[in-house]
């Protein structure tokens, strides 16, 4: 048996890409179940999770049900002492705990103005007073986070850890909305943009079902800050590739994409977009890719 997690729109939710980071970042295996947002698909799927309402919800092997991204965290922390989910040193691990609790109880002014939306980044919001304010308060928590933790690797606590996670969306929004922040906050922002993990995740948002109207902002735009993706591109044609197999499933392909002049299947539409929405953040396609053509 294994988790099952429940998400919404990856490009947009932002509490479900805590949830899933949560797995993913720690090499936690899940089986994922995944909902529109704002139409009655989550509702009908989160009826199997009672009590839960939104997205994320885990249901462990054993059948329970926990709701909130906070408490998804710490049953799994409970569960897995070897994943490393909170820092070991226990002045980090409640700095670190500190963190999360203020992110996920707070910060309201830029989550409203700035909800999360991976597929878009603006060249200015003209973000309020208030979202200011808030920015001002993460300068203050990163800075304290690293003093107290005397890392000097990018992430708050030392290593990657549910502080990290939790900060993630606000990494997102950041760079979404092109938010003024200081050269350190701007360089752990660049260390999310750049997580495998992150990387992943946003692939799989750029091609998970049409845009939600409720996150359109009519801002000038400019190009996603984060590593600039391998230039891939969808094909018509299956035939004349490469691999037989897909890399992710093992599966016979159908599917398939173009990377600089080789071709390249998979066994569904999804694993090939999202593949050719960022190639690299794909360790098992780039395994093939890096290989020998035939």
């Amino acid at each position: 048996m294994s988790y099952d997690l429940v998400i919404g729109d990856r490009a947009y939710s932002s509490w479900s890409l805590r949830g899933w980071l949560l797995f993913d970042a720690f090499g936690l295996p899940v089986r994922l179940h995944s909902a529109r947002l704002y139409t009655e698909e989550l509702p009908r799927l989160l009826a199997d999770y009672a009590p839960a309402r939104t997205a994320p919800t885990l249901r462990t092997p054993e059948g329970t049900v926990v709701t909130e991204s906070l408490a998804i965290a710490e049953e799994l922390a409970s569960r897995h002492p070897e994943a490393g989910l909170w820092p070991v040193n226990p002045a980090h691990r409640a700095t670190a705990r500190m963190l999360a609790a203020e992110m996920h109880a707070g910060f309201f002014a830029l989550r409203d103005y700035c909800p999360m939306n991976l597929r878009a980044s603006y060249k200015d919001c003209q973000p309020p007073a208030a979202v200011l304010a808030d920015l001002q308060r993460l300068e203050v928590i990163w800075a304290h986070a690293r003093k107290i933790c005397g890392g000097n690797g990018p992430w708050l606590c030392g290593d990657y850890s549910v502080a990290d996670v939790f900060f993630a969306p606000i990494a997102a929004r950041i760079a979404g909305y092109n938010l003024p922040v200081s050269a350190a906050a701007q360089a752990y922002v660049n260390a999310h943009l750049s997580h495998p993990s992150f990387r992943r995740w946003r692939a799989m948002g750029l091609v998970d079902g049409p845009d939600q109207p409720f996150y359109r902002r009519d801002w000038p735009r400019r190009d996603w800050p984060g590593p600039i993706p391998l230039a891939a591109k969808i094909i018509a044609d299956a035939s004349d590739i490469e691999n037989s197999t897909c890399p992710y499933s093992g599966r016979p392909v159908t599917d398939a994409l173009e990377l600089a002049g080789r071709r390249f299947g998979f066994c569904n539409p999804f694993c090939r977009d999202k593949t050719a929405a960022d190639p690299e953040a794909w360790p098992k396609f780039m395994a093939l890719y890096r290989g020998s053509p035939g």
